[in-house]
């Protein structure tokens, strides 16, 4: 039966640049989609137009606009992108009517072809590949994983999170005081009453007044919707939305407030005695010149950098930031030289945006003890024990805190887990302080650790299995990568298998948020050496290339279905050996493609390593072949 024809334009095409000589040049050309394929061809006056493209809708990896403040050099000024086999076809259309017509009509016909689902892309670029770079996330390879998650079924979906509707367009009015957004990361528009956000660029804010959107203006003069948890103020002086600004507080009250609370790393942030000047105060239990505790409160001013047009908010000079959200943001898990790693607000009504629920989450009085019915016990962790139950008729496993020093550690993790959400991590549901232990309430992995599985199933998996494993701790990693987060503990036992067999990374206990990837840790600190890179050993010095390491040791596991890596060695033997440069040897149901991948982990030096991104599209490469 001969295809249906679905939409057919003139649009134009920018060159695919497979090759670096290749010249950059837009081109008009005449696309047709029909119920089989992708045509363009060259439009000839008084001649049939010449093929010079067809793409297989069953190639289609990925539909999406493209979201750019780059200027474009043709007359079509609407960008959407098609990904195929490993290429990325730019196509402008005139307006944006068009764009969405286009870009619905071929997710619609890709979904209705009948192809596997892995076909998709998981994450795509709303950016371009410009420069030797993606403009998105910076990233240097053009087969790097996606920064944003991909619907393929949704129009111009940067994220999964669930949005509220949009207010009346009749509410959108103009505010006397204006002032300067700047988004905190990319949004693709549902709508024509919204509009696109590139991370770090700068805005006009004209309203407020609405609970969940906000009306920006571009550079350009355009006007629309836009999410307010996806910007914050540039000029410091509207943070009554954040928990932790105090408006009012004296210096003497914040003390007393906060020796109150007497939580390490309890803070705030109020305004300084200078108008315009903002400070924040730390409660810190940290050791005086004496060696013994000395609970106290420090006081740390903001300042701002001297360069006008680029003038950046900072604590610590190396650590510079675009807005003050974003340096609380950072110093909530980094010390950056001072004793400021901050921890929860002191003050009441603490919470953090969960991406997962799209919602603020309460940490404070995040599950109520009476919807928290406990089953029986499924595990053991290192404060305390793992629980099977329910919570509001949802099934999910809880770890309970049965020493002190575990209530910090759990509200820690519970920090870092909130602002992490993929598919291919162990969801957080959430935190029951009301409860005595208090506990985390995570999704059920049904199935317990990766390497209480593999041993439990020795011998019998397959090829397709194995890497498969690989694959999913490999994206969940990829994800925390993008996110400029670091696990610093991977390993099989700190992976979990669902009921339908997914690996998920979990156990973020020592994960760390990180503006330059790289965290060095206390002297003194614990980690365990079989899965750490030398300079984790010799420097403590923890990077997602040190990740790269523990994951080519977790690879190694998965593969030797579960065994103890330098089994039959001490740590101290083990450090001796990768001094000598010796390594794991070969498992023997590892192809020699995937030993090779293992190998790279390895790597003496930390820049030699692969990215996570890198390695998952050679992962999945190899899944192809």
């Amino acid at each position: 039966m001969l295809p249906t024809v679905i939409l057919k334009g003139t649009l134009i095409k920018k060159s695919q640049q497979k090759r670096r000589t290749s010249p950059c040049n837009y081109k008009e050309r005449l696309f047709v989609l029909d119920t089989q394929d992708l045509t363009y061809s060259e439009q000839r006056p008084g001649k049939k137009p010449s093929q010079k493209g067809c793409i297989e809708l069953s190639r289609i990896k990925c539909v999406e606009i493209v979201c750019s403040e780059v200027p474009i050099p043709c007359n079509n000024k609407y960008p959407f992108q098609v990904v195929h086999d490993n290429c990325y076809l730019y196509i402008f259309a005139p307006d944006n009517d068009c764009r969405q017509r286009w870009v619905r009509a071929l997710k619609e016909e890709k979904m209705a072809t009948e192809t596997k689902c892995n076909a998709l892309l998981l994450k795509y670029h709303p950016n371009f590949w410009m420069e030797g770079r993606w403009r998105c996330c910076y990233q240097t390879e053009k087969m790097a994983t996606g920064c944003q998650e991909y619907d393929p079924v949704g129009f111009g979906t940067a994220s999964k999170k669930p949005l509220p509707p949009t207010p009346d367009t009749q509410r959108r009015i103009s505010d006397p005081d204006q002032s300067v957004v700047v988004a905190l990361q990319n949004y693709s528009p549902h709508g024509d009453t919204e509009l696109p956000l590139h991370k770090d660029q700068e805005y006009i804010l004209t309203d407020s007044s609405h609970h969940d959107w906000w009306t920006v203006q571009d550079h350009r003069g355009n006007t629309g919707f836009v999410p307010c948890i996806y910007i914050a103020e540039k000029s410091c002086n509207n943070f009554n939305r954040f928990e932790w600004y105090n408006k009012d507080i004296t210096r003497g009250r914040a003390e007393e407030l906060l020796m109150t609370e007497g939580k390490e790393g309890a803070f705030m942030v109020r305004d300084s005695r200078h108008a315009g000047v903002y400070t924040v105060s730390v409660f810190t239990k940290a050791p005086g010149s004496n060696g013994q505790k000395n609970p106290r409160v420090k006081h740390y001013q903001i300042r701002q950098s001297e360069a006008e047009e680029t003038s950046k908010f900072y604590l610590a000079e190396k650590y510079l930031f675009m807005t003050i959200p974003e340096l609380i943001q950072y110093h909530q898990h980094n010390a950056a030289g001072n004793d400021l790693t901050t921890g929860s607000p002191a003050l009441p009504n603490t919470s953090v945006y969960s991406q997962a629920s799209g919602t603020y989450l309460d940490l404070s009085v995040e599950v109520d003890p009476a919807e928290l019915t406990l089953g029986e016990e499924v595990g053991a962790v290192q404060f305390g024990l793992v629980l099977q139950g329910r919570w509001r008729e949802r099934q999910g496993s809880c770890e309970d805190g049965r020493e002190e020093p575990c209530l910090r550690r759990t509200l820690k993790r519970s920090r870092v887990m909130t602002m992490l959400s993929h598919c291919k991590l162990v969801q957080l549901y959430g935190v029951c302080t009301q409860h005595s232990p208090m506990c985390l309430v995570f999704e059920l992995m049904e199935q317990g650790c990766l390497s209480d599985y593999l041993r439990a199933r020795r011998g019998r998996m397959s090829q397709d299995t194995l890497l498969g494993m690989c694959l999913d701790v490999s994206e969940g990693m990829a994800y925390l990568e993008s996110n400029n987060f670091i696990h610093r503990d991977l390993a099989a036992r700190n992976c979990l298998v669902s009921c339908n067999n997914v690996v998920k990374v979990s156990d973020f206990g020592m994960t760390r948020f990180v503006l330059d990837d790289q965290y060095t840790s206390s002297q003194g600190s614990k980690f365990p050496i079989k899965w750490s890179s030398p300079e984790v050993i010799k420097y403590c010095k923890f990077s997602s290339k040190s990740d790269i390491w523990s994951f080519g040791v977790c690879m190694w596991e998965v593969y030797t279905e579960g065994r103890l890596p330098y089994e039959n060695r001490s740590n101290g033997e083990v450090v001796e050996a990768l001094n000598a440069g010796l390594r794991l040897l070969k498992p023997r149901q590892a192809p020699e493609a995937v030993h090779l991948l293992m190998e790279w982990c390895w790597k003496e030096k930390p820049e030699d390593r692969p990215s996570f991104a890198l390695l998952l599209h050679e992962l999945a490469s190899l899944s192809d072949l």
